[in-house]
């Protein structure tokens, strides 16, 4: 860092301003404020700073930059096409169209170099805490005395609006409590928001709260000022003192357009209207996405020292393969992204016998089960671990000395602990898993939402999942939350009826590589039904739904239950005489990813006198039974007493069940 440039990374951070005003001004949509207010952070990080390799985006041992303010994504699309990464400049000037890899707000898995989903602010500072934190596990796992193979750093860049929105703090105080001190966060203060001047919102000392969370905090008064934006990030680096990083960097937003600097006009596109003399104010020729010789020149010596850099640990690691075997196995397998297959992970779950289990706590001998086999299972809870039975038995407390420990303790922090978790699976090792209870995943949607749209391997364990909760109350009773995580696009929710289901439930969870998996396990006990086979459940559990019951006499009609109202459905058919039906329902999204065929042998579409029953709001459940059906269901909130009192005054009975059906 000695020895930048200042010359040539002033002049880059000019013509990356170029860059974003001219593919702002082109598509008519955009937000140039951070691209141009910030230019010289990423100047300092891009050229030089960063220990990154261009020709190799995907360097286990890189160090991860995220721009948790997603809305100026043309600050990274400007800064990977000048580093070298696949962006070209085709691409720029496609910035904001369909198909493009450089869309509005960055896509984890769309464009080389971006390494998180950001746009909702402060999810990006969950995201750097939690590959923070798998950093800290992988080096603790797989370094050795010998060969040092993980030493990076994750790298953030975050406004104001990230810091208003409370997600930042919680993560902030959980990377303050474990002592993440490779993590440097850059604050684009430029005292602008959307509406109105920051001030007008907040008026907190973010230096002290920061410091009072338990980090290392440096304000640079001229946040432009590339050698003490250098100077305080070289600093940030080496102080390896159990504090994470903050610099606070005092900018102007639309730096480079003085019609709008410094105002509200310069968060969005108003100064893409004044491109011509903000070219001529920078510096720059008036030909448009110009970048010059000299720029070109610097980047492509800075990639072949880059590239020189990735050789000497490709020596490393070749070594440390050769001298840890069984470790490089593990190792190759997370970052593939192989914790096994659905059926060969069940396979290893015995069967669990007559029981008469919460879906909880065979959730609990089911993950210990597979934890045992795979290392690269981790386990977080929020304050929660003795309730919802999620925690890895002899797997260790992850803590500042003891970075190896694999359950995770993340106080009470619903929304941060899922962007965390996120984080953990963005770095690409781990399988993660996040924990709660059902009722307080409304305070993580946010966060779950991107862990479905950024595709990511996560799970998550919700239990105490209906108004079966009982004393606690309305509060605690979640009647809407597993229909509200159903609406969410590629999140496969499973809601399993008994052990064996819970079984299958898991397996799936674990195996599943192209998104995240919500399970919706139940506080009270409910029987095992042992008059399926448990084959027959556990396999119809992975694809869905199956018929649990098959009638022993022309159907008549047919009942699907889920979760723990599986054994009402059961019980009801034995009163209901051999034309019923009772299929069991898991999970309805991967139900509908089965064939035709099977889901035609599993719901008729001749029998159509069908009656749904779950503990919950009925909504989800009319594309199942049509206009002929009926649903047993819980669409008003409940209220405190014992939980079998609370579903008998709901109608969520045998009794009530079978006079619904008798009555179609």
């Amino acid at each position: 860092m000695s020895n930048l440039d200042i010359g040539a990374l002033n002049r880059a951070a000019n013509e990356a301003r170029g860059l974003a005003i001219d593919a702002i001004a082109k598509c008519k949509s955009g937000h140039m404020g951070l691209p141009l207010g910030a230019a010289e952070i990423g100047a300092v990080l891009f050229g030089g700073a960063l220990k990154i390799s261009p020709a190799h985006p995907k360097w286990i041992n890189r160090d991860r930059f995220v721009l948790s303010a997603g809305h100026g994504s043309m600050f990274s699309y400007a800064w990977l096409h000048l580093a070298g990464f696949g962006i070209s400049m085709d691409d720029l000037k496609a910035f904001r169209s369909r198909g493009s890899i450089t869309p509005g707000h960055p896509e984890f898995g769309e464009t080389p170099g971006i390494e998180a989903t950001t746009g909702p602010l402060g999810q990006g500072i969950g995201n750097i805490v939690g590959m923070s934190l798998a950093s800290k596990m992988a080096a603790a796992r797989f370094n050795t005395a010998e060969h040092k193979i993980f030493d990076n750093m994750i790298v953030g860049l975050c406004g104001d609006g990230c810091l208003q929105e409370g997600i930042s703090y919680e993560a902030a105080a959980f990377a303050g409590r474990f002592g993440l001190d490779n993590l440097v966060l850059f604050y684009d203060s430029n005292g602008i928001t959307l509406d109105a001047a920051a001030d007008k919102t907040q008026a907190e000392d973010t230096l002290h709260r920061f410091q009072a969370a338990g980090w290392d905090v440096w304000e640079i008064a001229e946040g432009n000022n590339i050698s003490e934006i250098a100077r305080c990030y070289e600093a940030a680096k080496f102080n390896k003192n159990a504090r994470p990083k903050l610099i606070i960097c005092k900018t102007v937003i639309g730096k480079g357009v003085p019609e709008v600097a410094g105002t509200t006009k310069a968060h969005g596109e108003s100064g893409a209207k004044f491109a011509d003399a903000a070219h001529e104010n920078l510096g720059l020729p008036q030909e448009r996405f110009f970048v010059s010789a000299e720029t070109r020149e610097y980047f492509a010596k800075l990639s072949a020292a880059r590239e020189e850099n990735f050789r000497e640990w490709q020596k490393t690691y070749d070594a440390w393969k050769i001298a840890n075997p069984e470790l490089a196995a593990t190792l190759e397998r997370g970052i593939a992204g192989d914790h096994g297959d659905a059926e060969s992970l069940l396979a290893e779950i015995p069967e669990y016998g007559a029981n008469s289990n919460a879906t909880r706590v065979s959730g609990e001998i089911a993950l210990n089960v597979l934890a045992k086999k795979d290392p690269l299972l981790v386990a977080g809870a929020a304050d929660l671990f003795s309730s919802v039975k999620t925690y890895i038995k002899d797997g260790g407390d992850f803590d500042v000395d003891t970075p190896a420990g694999r359950n995770i303790f993340y106080g009470i922090r619903e929304q941060a602990m899922v962007a965390i978790t996120n984080g953990i699976s963005y770095f690409g090792i781990f399988k993660p898993m996040a924990s709660t209870f059902l009722t307080f995943v409304g305070y993580a949607l946010g966060s779950v939402r991107v862990s479905a749209l950024a595709k990511l391997p996560v799970y998550f364990v919700l239990t105490h999942d209906s108004v079966a909760v009982g004393e606690d109350g309305p509060t605690h009773q979640p009647v809407e939350l597993v229909s509200t995580l159903r609406c969410i696009p590629n999140l496969d929710v499973m809601r399993p009826g008994d052990s064996e289901e819970t079984a299958a439930a898991y397996a799936y969870a674990v195996a599943r590589k192209d998104g995240p998996v919500a399970l919706c396990l139940s506080r009270q006990g409910v029987p095992a039904q042992e008059s399926i086979p448990a084959s027959v459940r556990r396999a119809g559990t992975l694809r869905g739904a199956y018929v649990a019951i098959r009638e022993t006499a022309p159907l008549v009609r047919i009942i699907i239950a889920s979760g723990s109202e599986l054994q009402l459905a059961v019980a009801a058919a034995g009163k209901l005489g051999a034309g019923t039906r009772v299929v069991s329902m898991p999970s309805m999204e991967v139900f509908d990813k089965q064939p035709a065929k099977y889901r035609e042998e599993v719901l008729p579409a001749a029998c159509t006198k069908r009656v749904a029953i779950e503990a919950g709001i009925s909504a989800m459940w009319w594309k199942y039974v049509g206009s002929a059906g009926k649903v047993v269901a819980t669409d008003t909130f409940g209220f405190s007493a014992p939980g079998n009192v609370v579903l008998e005054a709901m109608g969520i009975s045998v009794e009530n069940l079978v006079a619904v059906c008798k009555s179609l």
